[in-house]
């Protein structure tokens, strides 16, 4: 894969592209700074870029802002956010408009170098790769007009996985249940809200979607 490396920390930096190198991917641009990213972006338009939130000038939120820029420029263009901190606003603008190619790590909490190396090839694919404490952070429950009010208990806990990534063979095994029960889980889900019954794929995205923006 052709990857883009945004991290201002140079030790980090480095460090993910000797890693990526060492797996046989290409780095095809590493920025440092944050008005730096989008050009970057739209002139490599890699097969996936690791990108921190908070970047110089300001270390708020460039790169996370650079990022829902290039995704409007280039729809599906993957971005796997990797950050100390959950920016919630540009997050959640980031998934606006389809989680496909999505993803968002938390540095602290990445505990294996084959962790990272699987969700980075996830969001690749189009799929997500969601920390669960960032889908708790981004998670605002109303009373009213949740589009999750509908669903079990054990359906949110499947569509949380699924948020992660997770397939369902795994979901089953985190769950202790039957796959078979998780397939079950999956389709009222579907049904609930309202996902369209055809490219079980898709829907998926559309799932995961919902429940971020809930």
């Amino acid at each position: 894969m052709r990857i883009l490396i945004a991290e201002d920390n140079a030790l980090l930096r480095e460090g993910l592209a000797a890693l990526l190198t060492s797996e046989g991917h290409q780095v095809c641009a590493t920025v440092d700074h944050g008005d730096r990213l989008l050009p970057a972006l739209l002139e490599h338009r890699p097969d996936v870029s690791v990108v921190d939130v908070r970047l110089p000038p300001g270390f708020r939120d460039e790169g996370l802002r650079a990022a829902v820029e290039a995704r409007r420029q280039i729809p599906a263009l993957p971005i796997l956010v990797l950050s100390q901190y959950v920016e919630r606003t540009y997050a959640t603008e980031l998934l606006a408009h389809s989680a496909a190619g999505v993803g968002y790590l938390l540095k602290d909490r990445v505990g294996r170098a084959e962790e990272f190396l699987e969700a980075l090839e996830r969001v690749a694919g189009g799929g997500t790769a969601m920390d669960p404490e960032v889908i708790s952070q981004l998670m605002v429950r109303r009373a009213e007009g949740d589009p999750l009010a509908a669903l079990t208990q054990r359906e949110r806990e499947v569509l949380a996985l699924m948020a992660q990534g997770r397939n369902n063979s795994t979901i089953a095994e985190l769950l202790v249940i039957a796959e078979s029960s998780v397939n079950k889980h999956i389709g009222s889900i579907f049904a609930k809200l309202g996902m369209p019954t055809p490219d079980s794929g898709h829907r998926r995205v559309l799932a995961v979607l919902a429940y971020l923006r809930a």
